[in-house]
């Protein structure tokens, strides 16, 4: 139901990614700052984060895939620049073999965003959308976070093979985990999100990938348990 936003695995997405990078500083600063840095160095420096060699499915791709969904869902939030500030910062501290990732993504944001010249109150803000993607369970009156933890979760309903590869890829990162205790942890994830009311809240995220994703997730479930 889902299409994957790249065309090709070749293409390198650090182009356009430093360029869209640049151009959401700015929007975030909010005003011509001639003395605040340059935010190349700051892209170069996530996007190394995002390229390290325990990932296999919080990439570089993953970041390109959410701001692509983040897009989609643009007409919802009601500060874009925050949302996309967020997931930049999202994934930007991940081991998967460790449980404080998103609080000390949040943390980097909260330390690189004030050099960057962008304001105390938005990255505030950004670090919360940050932290809630512990969840991604924003309240009802939080577009913003609906329309991040409904970009982050959008692979939840790709195509049968792209929900395959998402999958092997998250195992994959867990490898060092033996099969028994990841079959009944990853068990427990499935489990927690099909007993969410909705997994997207956003109207357009709903009509889009509710049904594809509940789906595929059932679908896994029933593999882990052997059904």
């Amino acid at each position: 139901m889902t299409s994957v936003p790249r065309t090709a695995d070749t293409t390198d997405p650090a182009p356009e990614l430093r360029q869209r990078w640049a151009d959401t500083v700015t929007a975030a600063r909010g005003t011509k700052n001639p003395t605040a840095p340059d935010p190349a160095p700051y892209a170069d420096n996530l996007l190394s984060r995002w390229r390290e060699p325990q990932r296999r499915y919080h990439t570089v791709d993953h970041l390109a895939a959410v701001l692509f969904r983040i897009d989609e869902l643009a007409e919802h939030a009601d500060d874009l620049p925050t949302v996309q500030l967020a997931a930049w910062f999202h994934d930007a501290v991940y081991r998967p073999d460790r449980s404080e990732n998103e609080e000390r993504s949040a943390a980097l944001a909260e330390r690189a965003l004030p050099e960057l010249g962008v304001g105390a109150a938005r990255t505030a803000e950004v670090a919360r959308l940050v932290r809630l993607t512990v969840t991604h369970d924003p309240a009802p009156d939080d577009p913003d976070g609906e329309v991040l933890c409904d970009a982050d979760l959008a692979v939840l309903a790709g195509s049968p093979d792209q929900y395959a590869a998402y999958a092997a890829a998250v195992r994959a990162e867990y490898a060092f985990v033996p099969d028994p205790d990841f079959t009944a942890g990853r068990a427990a994830v499935l489990t927690q999100l099909l007993s969410l009311p909705r997994l997207f809240r956003t109207p357009r995220g709903y009509d889009l990938w509710e049904h594809t994703a509940r789906r595929n997730l059932s679908t896994e479930l029933d593999l882990l348990r052997g059904a």
